[in-house]
C-alpha cells in the first residue's frame, strides 16, 4: 500500500470517528510523532513496553485475534 492509498484510508477512518476523545487521543499521538526526531519514542520506552508491543504486533497476526472495525466503532 503506498503514500497516497495509507493517506486516503487514515482519513476515511477518522471521518467515520464521532468520538472527540479518541479523535484527541489520535491527534496527540500523531503530533507527538511529528515533533518528535526518529527513533525518540522508542527509545523512552521500558523493556515491558517495548516487550508489550513485539507481543502485540505478534497476536495481530493472527486473524483470529483481531476486533472487527465495526465493533470497535460500536464501541466508541
Amino acid at each position: 500500500m503506498g503514500t497516497i492509498q495509507l493517506k486516503s484510508d487514515l482519513q476515511k477512518i477518522i471521518e467515520q470517528i464521532d468520538n472527540e476523545q479518541l479523535l484527541q487521543t489520535v491527534y496527540d499521538f500523531l503530533k507527538q510523532r511529528e515533533d518528535s526526531k526518529e527513533g525518540e519514542f522508542w527509545k523512552s520506552l521500558t523493556e515491558d513496553q517495548k516487550r508489550e508491543i513485539y507481543l502485540s504486533y505478534e497476536e495481530s497476526e493472527d486473524d483470529k485475534g483481531l476486533i472487527a472495525w465495526d465493533s470497535l466503532k460500536k464501541k466508541y
